[in-house]
C-alpha cells in the first residue's frame, strides 16, 4: 500500500495571501444624521455602521431603539455629542402594533407564550381603554430592558430567570391615537403613542391588554419622533451605503437642530468671544431656562445656555474650533 510522504516544511504548499485589512481614515465630522433604523441591528450597531461610513471620530445615538423596533435614530457627531442629552430628554412619538389574547414573558414578539385568553372587544372599550392610560401615569419598567441594576442590564437578570423588584416611574402620556383595529382571527390593533422620555411602550401595550380582559404584548414598533425630529426626514443605511462621501456628508444637519425649537439669542463678535471663554454676558433678555447662542454670523452657533437676572450663562459651548468647522461645511 502506497503512502504519500509527509512534505517537508519548506514543500507545504504556501498559505493563501490575506488580503490587508483596509484602514479607514477618521476625520472630525460635526453635524446630526437622522437615521430610520432597520429591524434587527442593536442602536449601537446601526451607529458604528454610520460612523465607518462617515469616517468620524466621535459619534453617538440618542436614546436606544431595540433591536426589534424601527425608525428615527438621532445620531450625533463630533461637535453634536455635546448637544445629545437635549435629544434623549425630548419627548417621543412612536406607531405600536398590539396582538391582543396573547401574553408573553418579555411582553413583545420574542418572548415565549404564557397565555392566550379569547378577545372580545369593542372599539368603544379600546377607546375606554387608551384613554385610561393618557397623562401622568407610573410604569413599572419591564425586566427585558436595558435598566441597570448595581452596574448589570436588567435583561441579563431576565435571562437567567431572577426578577429584580422595580419601582413605579412616573412618565407622562400626552396623547393615544387609535390607527387601526384588525378585528376577527388577526385581533391586532395599532396606535400612535406620544410621551415623555422613558415610557416603554411594550408596558403599555402589556397594560392597555390587561385593561381589556385578554392580554396583549407588543408585536411591532417604530419610533416616529423625537423632540422636533421626525423619521419622515430620516436615511436608510443601504441608501447612505449607496451615495458618495460628499453625499453623505450633505445630509449632516448642523448641532443645533437639536434645539431647533429653543429661542436664539445672538451676539456681537467681541461678545460672542467671551461668551465662548465661559464669560458670564449682560443681555437684554427675559430669564429663559433654556436658549441657543450665536455669533454675528448666521450660522455660527456657540452653545446653549440660560439667562438668569439678565444674564447669559453657558451651559454646553462649542470650541473655537469646532465652530469654525461648522462654519466652513461638515467634514472639515
Amino acid at each position: 500500500m502506497s503512502r504519500t510522504p509527509d512534505l517537508a516544511p519548506e514543500q507545504a504548499p504556501a498559505a493563501p495571501a490575506r488580503a490587508p485589512r483596509q484602514r479607514i481614515q477618521r476625520r472630525p465630522v460635526h453635524g446630526v444624521l437622522l437615521l430610520d433604523k432597520p429591524l434587527g441591528l442593536s442602536s449601537n450597531d446601526a451607529l458604528q455602521k454610520a460612523k465607518w461610513l462617515l469616517r468620524a471620530e466621535k459619534a453617538g445615538h440618542t436614546g436606544t431603539l431595540d433591536p426589534l423596533a424601527t425608525g428615527l435614530l438621532p445620531l450625533c457627531f463630533g461637535a453634536g455629542t455635546k448637544f445629545s442629552q437635549v435629544s434623549l430628554d425630548a419627548d417621543k412619538a412612536y406607531e405600536a402594533v398590539l396582538q391582543l389574547g396573547v401574553k408573553t414573558s418579555t411582553g413583545d414578539a420574542e418572548g415565549e407564550v404564557l397565555q392566550r385568553r379569547p378577545v372580545d372587544v369593542t372599539r368603544e372599550q379600546i377607546e375606554a381603554a387608551c384613554a385610561a392610560f393618557t397623562g401622568e401615569i407610573d410604569q413599572v419598567p419591564p425586566m427585558h430592558s436595558a435598566l441597570k441594576h448595581e452596574g448589570k442590564a436588567l435583561y441579563d437578570y431576565a435571562r437567567q430567570g431572577i426578577t429584580i423588584e422595580r419601582p413605579a416611574r412616573r412618565v407622562t402620556i400626552h396623547r393615544i391615537d387609535i390607527l387601526d383595529w384588525q378585528d376577527g382571527e388577526i385581533q391586532q390593533l395599532r396606535i400612535a403613542v406620544r410621551c415623555t422620555k422613558g415610557t416603554y411602550i411594550r408596558t403599555l401595550g402589556e397594560d392597555i391588554g390587561e385593561r381589556l380582559g385578554c392580554g396583549a404584548h407588543l408585536s411591532a414598533l417604530r419610533r416616529t419622533g423625537s423632540g422636533p425630529l421626525r423619521v419622515e426626514d430620516a436615511i436608510t443605511l443601504d441608501a447612505l451605503a449607496a451615495m458618495s462621501e460628499d453625499e453623505r456628508l450633505a445630509l449632516l444637519r448642523p448641532p443645533d437642530s437639536l434645539l431647533q425649537d429653543w429661542p436664539a439669542l445672538r451676539l456681537d463678535a467681541d461678545e460672542a468671544g467671551r461668551f465662548l471663554s465661559g464669560l458670564r454676558r449682560r443681555v437684554a433678555a427675559a430669564d429663559a431656562g433654556q436658549v441657543r447662542v450665536y455669533g454675528p454670523e448666521p450660522q455660527a452657533f456657540l452653545g446653549s445656555a440660560h439667562v438668569k437676572a439678565g444674564e447669559l450663562i453657558a451651559d454646553r459651548l462649542l470650541s473655537p474650533q469646532e465652530v469654525q468647522s461648522l462654519l466652513a461645511g461638515p467634514g472639515t
